[in-house]
């Protein structure tokens, strides 16, 4: 797919970069408390595009949201601030934070400046072709680097790439694409993928996509109970969907016709109620009784599917099979993110929860590739086309 689009990477080595006015929409929304900043990832991984096209004597504007602000005002919890300072902090220069920019930027080549939350702007989220021009404004060169945000068609993701003079995609973008790509095009087999969460129905498309393409679905959380349930097993008080039973049942349905499988818990780990502190017991997954709450995947579940993924040839992991916040009840995930950690496969993983689990169990550089989106991961496993992705097709093929 990328091979379809502009890059960066190319327009500086054709020397088209040097002495441009450069818009990067970045993904730099990343988690906060009390206005501080408690996890950079997503910040980290933005820097690569900035130093590129700063290195090749471009004037830079980053434009990046943070959280769900209200269009038309700035609370202090939306500001950026904080991302401004931290990227100082990483690129070792002062990184000024301009508040309002719509109607002009004063920068010259060599300089950078961070623009506020691009999300407080009115009609950012109905991609209002007015501020989209005005954007695009702005620049010479639109570089898209925010792949957690190209499933939304915005004014700083879509809107602004059609009116640019030229549009492109960033480092990250450009190698979350042909990760992704690398995964659905033509991936080593078996292909494993391990859909966790808590619900059937919030996944559900993306469980029927890859019901069609994988040769093992593995599900894990509340996933896992709903489809315990629709085999007829018993989950107590444990969270589950009974109006997803069906769906659960077709998408088994699905894999079986593909004489592929959705492995079913034959252990799980309960407790009877939801807290840190609860007493764990591993039961057979026959033996769960009416007041138990399944907070886990048993040590026999773990270590089949362990199995099945040390010899699968490519990995795809969204979300955790167990509650693994809490100790008593992280093993299951613990077992398969060192299975995915060991495997030779080609493993790529994506998602909020996923990435805190790689953090805890410390797996970050045996996984392949490790996603910054996490709608925009899924929706691209689903097959669907991102809109953001979509429009740099679009002006590549002008």
């Amino acid at each position: 797919m990328i091979t379809t689009i502009k890059t960066l990477s190319q327009l500086i080595a054709d020397g088209q970069v040097a002495g441009k006015r450069v818009l990067i929409r970045s993904d730099m929304n990343v988690p906060m408390a009390g206005g501080a900043i408690t996890e950079d990832t997503r910040i980290r991984a933005s820097l690569e595009a900035i130093r590129m096209a700063l290195d090749a004597g471009a004037a830079v504007m980053v434009m990046s949201h943070l959280g769900r602000p209200k269009e038309g005002e700035i609370m202090p919890r939306d500001t950026l601030t904080p991302i401004a300072e931290r990227v100082s902090e990483l690129l070792g220069i002062s990184v000024p934070l301009q508040r309002d920019w719509i109607e002009g930027v004063d920068i010259a080549p060599g300089q950078i400046v961070l623009l506020e939350n691009c999300r407080c702007n009115v009609g950012e989220k109905a991609n209002d072709e007015t501020l989209a021009r005005k954007m695009a404004a702005l620049c010479d060169i639109y570089v898209n680097d925010a792949f957690g945000a190209a499933h939304r068609a915005q004014a700083s993701t879509e809107g602004v790439a059609r009116y640019a003079p030229i549009a492109c995609a960033g480092p990250l973008l450009e190698a979350e694409l042909n990760a992704l790509s690398r995964t659905l095009t033509d991936p080593a087999r078996p292909l494993v993928a391990i859909v966790g969460g808590a619900k059937v129905s919030t996944k559900l498309s993306i469980l029927l996509a890859l019901a069609g393409k994988v040769d093992q679905l593995i599900v894990g959380g509340g996933i896992a109970n709903t489809f315990m349930l629709a085999k007829g097993l018993k989950v107590g008080k444990s969270l589950v969907e009974e109006g997803q039973l069906e769906e659960a049942r077709q998408v088994i349905a699905l894999m079986k016709e593909r004489g592929a499988e959705v492995p079913i818990p034959v252990d799980v780990v309960c407790a009877k109620s939801f807290a840190t502190d609860a007493e764990p017991t591993v039961k057979a997954a026959t033996d769960v009784e009416e007041d138990d709450l399944i907070l886990d995947i048993g040590p026999e579940t773990a270590q089949q599917l362990a199995g099945i993924l040390r010899k699968a040839g490519t990995i795809v992991w969204n979300g955790p099979v167990g509650v693994f916040e809490f100790p008593n009840f992280a093993g299951g995930t613990r077992v398969l993110a060192q299975a995915i950690a060991d495997s030779d496969a080609f493993s790529i993983a994506g998602g909020g929860d996923t990435l805190a689990a790689i953090a805890a169990f410390d797996v970050a550089d045996k996984i392949g590739y490790i996603s910054t989106g996490g709608g925009a991961f899924l929706e691209f496993l689903e097959g669907k086309s991102l809109p953001a992705v979509a429009v740099l097709q679009e002006r590549a093929a002008e």
